[in-house]
């Protein structure tokens, strides 16, 4: 095992759309990622260090509801080394939701299932989160040591304010921070709703996706140098992480510039702090493990 630092992406993405077809990519905008995105072209992709730090693990987070798609992250998390963990989906109104995160855990696979998503953020209902269904599923979750990963627009970061003080046995991880609005540089709600979220102890925070919520072509470190700095006072390094959202950062200049915008946001961290961000925060939360090697292959 190298003793180099480890850099942990948090949030990423697979799909083969010979395989499973990712209906969400029909939608306008989406032409340059309209195709299949293996982890080999992840490797390709993540060649810039930050910090010193080269990619190392990875996070593969769900895209689609779909318990097969789960099945198949699992399958690729247990014969790549660079995947360390897996966000599945699974049905969280069904009353068996127990019996399939059982069924997806068994099996040398199911050991990289370590917490859940749904996209929340497509559900038009403002109290989606707080269903009864919903929150027996959540407790299903949570009773197997699983996290949750939230998946929320901006305006919706109230329904996840209510889900942590009903659920503070909960692990929570906040997806892409809440989205915050960059493109219309209209945060304030979101920085009062992030900053209540944060008081929560079980809640992590996700620097990721910021830069496809700003203007894709125009945006630079000054647009998400606001959001940092909330992010950073609300919750503190210990519980930020670094994820590049990839491939969809892709509609927005990339892994490497994304790199190299949160090695600057990390100018003025302490090497601690930057641990934490950077491998640290993710770590805890994915249990990833150092039983196999996990840095990229020489090129």
């Amino acid at each position: 095992m190298s003793d180099a630092p480890a850099l942990v992406d948090a949030h990423h993405h697979v799909w083969d759309l010979d395989v499973r077809p990712q209906p969400w990519l029909d939608e306008p905008g989406h032409e340059p990622i309209r195709r299949t995105f293996s982890s080999h072209a992840l490797r390709s992709a993540a060649t810039r260090p930050i910090a010193g730090r080269r990619l190392t693990s990875t996070v593969a987070v769900q895209c689609i509801a779909s318990v097969p798609e789960t099945r198949d992250l699992l399958a690729l998390a247990d014969s790549d080394p660079l995947i360390g963990a897996v966000v599945g989906w699974a049905d969280l109104t069904s009353p068996a939701i127990g019996d399939v995160l059982d069924d997806l855990g068994t099996g040398s696979a199911g050991r990289y299932l370590r917490a859940v998503r749904h996209v929340v953020q497509g559900e038009s209902d403002p109290h989606w989160l707080q269903r009864p269904d919903v929150e027996r599923g959540l407790r299903a979750v949570g009773e197997r040591g699983l996290g949750y990963d939230v998946l929320v627009r901006s305006h919706q970061l109230p329904q996840v304010i209510r889900l942590a003080e009903r659920l503070p046995e909960l692990p929570l991880v906040l997806d892409h921070a809440g989205k915050p609005p960059l493109a219309r540089r209209e945060p304030t709600d979101w920085t009062r709703w992030v900053r209540t979220l944060a008081r929560h102890p079980q809640v992590r925070c996700k620097v990721s996706g910021l830069v496809t919520e700003a203007d894709h072509e125009k945006w630079t470190i000054d647009d998400i140098r606001p959001v940092w700095d909330v992010l950073l006072s609300a919750f503190g390094p210990d519980r930020l992480m670094f994820g590049s959202d990839w491939p969809v950062c892709v509609l927005a200049g990339g892994w490497n510039r994304w790199a190299a915008t949160a090695e600057e946001l990390l100018h003025d961290c302490s090497e601690s702090e930057t641990q934490a961000v950077l491998s640290g925060t993710a770590t805890a939360f994915y249990r990833l493990s150092d039983e196999r090697e996990r840095t990229l292959p020489c090129s």
